[in-house]
């Protein structure tokens, strides 16, 4: 066992960890930051497999800006963690179900891969991890689901935005549905009053007496 190896099962073993921790803390925000960790360790693991682009790319923008709008997100939406509590042995079972199926397609597609290749790992960099091979790959043959993910992501956003400033008390926001079926006569009250006028007020003295 070579220091690589050793490195290999640092990072896979508190990828671990963290991936495990994100699904059972019991604070969001403390479950983001796990999740960066893991995507920290993700981006070690590609870093051994010489992927230096796709490890760089998962710093940059799952950690460096995902996450951190992510993040922002979970805390400035006002969470009632008791609520969601409340509930979560009633999704157990489904859970469980769900969870069993994953484990068995991953163990099912790990158990006939691995036997077939060698006891030496290919250099990732030379399929997946040139810069020049992704861009050709994402702007040519893959443009329409780049643009769609783009999409997506902006829609996700303003999603986040549109639930963060959703019935909270603390900020001024606008209905577009009233605003756009307002009347005319909600809009101007005319009141008939009769009119008053005021005796001139005498001026003061401004001058005193020698």
């Amino acid at each position: 066992m070579n220091f690589t190896d050793i490195l290999f099962f640092v990072f896979g073993a508190i990828l671990v960890l963290a991936s495990l921790r994100v699904i059972t803390a019991r604070n969001p925000v403390q479950a983001a930051l796990f999740l960066v960790l893991a995507f920290f360790q993700a981006a070690g693991i590609w870093m051994l497999l010489k992927a230096e682009f796709l490890s760089i790319v998962l710093v940059l923008v799952y950690v460096g800006a995902v996450m951190v709008l992510f993040l922002f997100v979970v805390m400035m939406i006002d969470i009632d963690i008791d609520k969601l509590r409340a509930g979560f042995w009633n999704y157990l079972p489904v859970a469980a179900v769900v969870g069993g199926v994953i484990v068995i397609e991953m163990s099912a597609v790990i158990w006939r891969a691995f036997p077939g290749t060698g006891t030496a790992v290919p250099a990732a960099a030379n399929t997946i991890g040139q810069t020049k091979a992704l861009g050709l790959k994402i702007y040519t043959e893959y443009v329409y689901a780049f643009e769609i993910a783009a999409v997506v992501l902006l829609v996700a956003i303003v999603a986040a935005v549109a639930l963060t400033l959703r019935k909270r008390k603390d900020t001024k926001a606008i209905d577009p549905g009233a605003a756009v079926r307002v009347k005319r006569n909600d809009r101007l009250k005319i009141v008939k009053m009769d009119a008053t006028v005021h005796a001139p007020v005498a001026a003061a003295e401004t001058k005193e007496a020698p």
